[in-house]
């Protein structure tokens, strides 16, 4: 039987499968939407593109704005961290709004734009340090969580069958967009320019955003594309392949019952240990290099290369992911991550550049795969349409990731000096992989995969 609602005319079918999961075939994008999907992958790439500078290139302007407002460089980190910690609160109670229709992804994206062009003009002009933890802190930190959410969220929804090599890329844009930036703000920036600089660029990044979230639109709760049918096994080898490694869930958790899950908690130990260890790079690879003796230019190159790099590793991470399995790409990830940060160490100590360099861009690597990681697995283990507000849960440990990593980060240098930080970095992010072992879908049936059998395996709804 077909059935119709009242945000299209095109006949769709409801049908589940043995594990008794709801999807909803027949509409094609363009019945939704007027144009492709693919569409759904730029413009959220486009909006998280506008955010990244905020996080990726802040400690490139650690020294005029010392200069400038004479803030030392503990508020500086702490800056840093207070801007982690609104960007992860906001995720959750975002998710909640998004899910339930009370926050459309169009305002979601709008209210980003602004908090992040309030975040530079806070940093621009505040005539004390509590101005721009407020402005840049908080303001421009809930802007970015709103777009963060949005739009990694938004790609699960509308490649349910292959959604890692998508989200990957969409989440990469956090970090290329702040690449021009980490330059400007190392090699132009200056006492006499900071201010005109810093609106300039926040009027960009929130152009850039307001312009991408106005192409923004959600599917149908359930949708599936019409050319992979749910209850078959494909012909297309690449979406089969991707479908037996990461099998999609049994059924759609709710926040209520994904939490009660103990899977969901061990994802968000492991994401707070390795974004923590991210977000200490991000913050002292800039100062460590220049207390090593390496030039201002190439401190700002390595932490280019990084932030390029760490972009490029959420997308051919999500790829990867596909075809191997998410679990067993995040094991490999973590101990990458964390054998980097004995490189970064032993390569400023040895003073060599070209080593620098190399192991840079290894963490950033792997810092910047574990999250497109952790929001395609979430959707592969709870399903898609409450994936905002469950990723949400798992993203919150950034809370604390963001301030460990960059706040207490700079606590345990003035204590242990940069070798001690830099061992603990890499000795948490091995554990992570121990960790990530432990990591299986709940509720999943010893058979994998979609129906190995041709025939339907659920039965159609009215």
């Amino acid at each position: 039987m077909t059935t119709t609602d009242l945000t299209t005319s095109v006949p769709y079918r409801e049908v589940t499968d043995r594990n008794g999961r709801l999807y909803r075939v027949g509409e094609t994008d363009r019945d939704i939407m007027g144009r492709p999907r693919w569409t759904m992958v730029l413009f959220p790439w486009m909006g998280m593109l506008g955010i990244s500078s905020s996080e990726y290139a802040f400690t490139s302007a650690e020294d005029t704005l010392h200069e400038a407002h004479l803030w030392n460089s503990g508020h500086i980190f702490w800056l840093m961290g207070v801007w982690v910690f609104f960007q992860a609160a906001v995720a959750f109670p975002a998710g909640q709004l998004r899910e339930s229709g009370k926050l459309p992804a169009r305002y979601a994206m709008m209210l980003g734009a602004f908090g992040t062009v309030c975040g530079y003009v806070s940093l621009a002009y505040a005539p004390h340090v509590i101005v721009a933890y407020i402005g840049f802190g908080m303001f421009s930190g809930i802007g970015a969580g709103l777009v963060y959410a949005t739009c990694v969220n938004m790609v699960g929804k509308w490649y349910p069958e292959r959604k890692g090599g998508k989200t990957g890329m969409v989440n990469g844009g956090f970090a290329y967009g702040s690449v021009p930036f980490v330059f400007l703000f190392t090699s132009y920036m200056d006492l006499s320019n900071y201010q005109g600089v810093l609106v300039m660029v926040g009027l960009i990044c929130c152009a850039v955003v307001a312009f991408a979230g106005w192409f923004f639109k959600d599917p149908p709760k359930n949708w599936w594309p019409p050319h992979v049918d749910p209850l078959k096994q494909t012909d297309d080898p690449k979406i089969r392949r991707a479908l037996e490694k990461n099998p999609p869930a049994v059924k759609q958790y709710t926040p209520r019952e994904a939490a009660r899950t103990p899977v969901l908690w061990m994802m968000w130990f492991c994401l707070l240990c390795t974004a923590g260890i991210n977000i200490f790079g991000i913050a002292f690879q800039v100062p460590f290099g220049k207390d090593m003796g390496f030039a201002g230019g190439i401190v700002a190159t390595a932490m280019s290369l990084k932030a390029i790099v760490n972009g490029t590793g959420r997308g051919v991470i999500g790829w990867i992911s596909d075809r191997f399995g998410r679990r067993n790409t995040l094991i490999i990830v973590c101990v990458v991550l964390g054998t980097a940060q004995f490189g970064v160490l032993v390569s400023g100590q040895m003073g060599s550049m070209p080593f620098f360099l190399f192991c840079s861009m290894v963490s950033g690597f792997g810092g910047g795969a574990i999250f497109p990681l952790f929001a395609a697995m979430t959707a592969d283990y709870f399903g898609e349409n409450n994936n905002a507000s469950n990723y949400g849960m798992v993203y919150s440990s950034k809370l604390i990731s963001g301030l460990v990593g960059s706040g207490m980060g700079a606590v345990v240098v003035s204590a242990w000096d940069y070798e001690g930080a830099f061992v603990l970095a890499g000795s948490i992010g091995l554990a992570s992989a121990v960790l990530a072992l432990f990591l299986k879908s709940p509720d999943r049936p010893r058979t994998r995969g979609i129906a190995p059998n041709p025939q339907p395996l659920g039965e159609e709804m009215a």
